[in-house]
């Protein structure tokens, strides 16, 4: 590999011309595509390529990524994201998309010591500290998954509770939270069913997505 990293302008070089073959005009009418209707809030992990695993096009799919998919209440940048995405883009749906076998997940459920980063895992440890008793339920091998998913229904609802959506809400703007997953395993996505469209729907969702995480791994006990 080059210093230069040369081969990575060349891949880039192939994949527009094949891009151009492909889509005569394809560059020309992206110019004007950022109209997404969907902002994608996932983790940083490279083996999970937002845009490719729901088939949409640059512009279609407005993204944040970072450690673990995590919505921190003091994060200026994953706020200025939403807020961007929900009061520039007019985006409907927001989904907080986690994955199966999440490297920051596993360390934040260990307790491993990582570096820097573990200050930021702290978010993640303290999901894990607030579901213990269902965790320790959980088969060892099977925990990390299930704190993934219980991860994902947090951040949901943090989402909820952030000021640009609960006034985007107030305000009567069509703006709809959801929570995925993503199967490293077999590359499919599973709906966690915390669907939000208003305040009134928050904390119901979030109930029904913690009873369906339970019944879903306590059933393998």
């Amino acid at each position: 590999m080059s210093q230069d990293l040369d081969e990575l302008f060349s891949k880039n070089r192939d994949w527009a011309a094949a891009q151009e073959k492909r889509q005569p005009g394809f560059f020309t009418r992206l110019l004007g595509q950022q109209t997404p209707q969907y902002l994608w809030i996932g983790c940083a992990d490279s083996r999970v390529p937002a845009n490719e695993l729901v088939g949409l096009l640059p512009g279609e799919l407005f993204v944040h990524r970072n450690v673990a998919n995590l919505v921190v209440h003091t994060d200026l940048n994953a706020l200025s994201v939403i807020q961007f995405a929900v009061d520039g883009l007019k985006v409907q749906h927001i989904i907080v998309v986690g994955h199966s076998q999440c490297g920051g997940v596993k360390a934040a459920l260990a307790g491993a010591r990582l570096g820097l980063v573990d200050n930021w895992l702290r978010h993640v440890q303290d999901v894990r500290d607030q579901h213990a008793a269902l965790l320790e339920q959980i088969p060892e091998a099977l925990r990390v998954d299930a704190l993934v998913e219980l991860n994902v229904l947090e951040q949901a609802r943090n989402v909820c509770h952030t000021t640009v959506v609960k006034d985007a809400w107030a305000r009567g703007q069509s703006v709809v939270v959801h929570g995925w997953v993503y199967g490293l395993h077999n590359g499919l996505l599973q709906d966690l069913r915390i669907t939000a469209g208003g305040p009134e729907d928050v904390m119901p969702a979030y109930k029904k997505g913690l009873e369906r995480v339970a019944r879903r791994y306590l059933a393998e006990v």
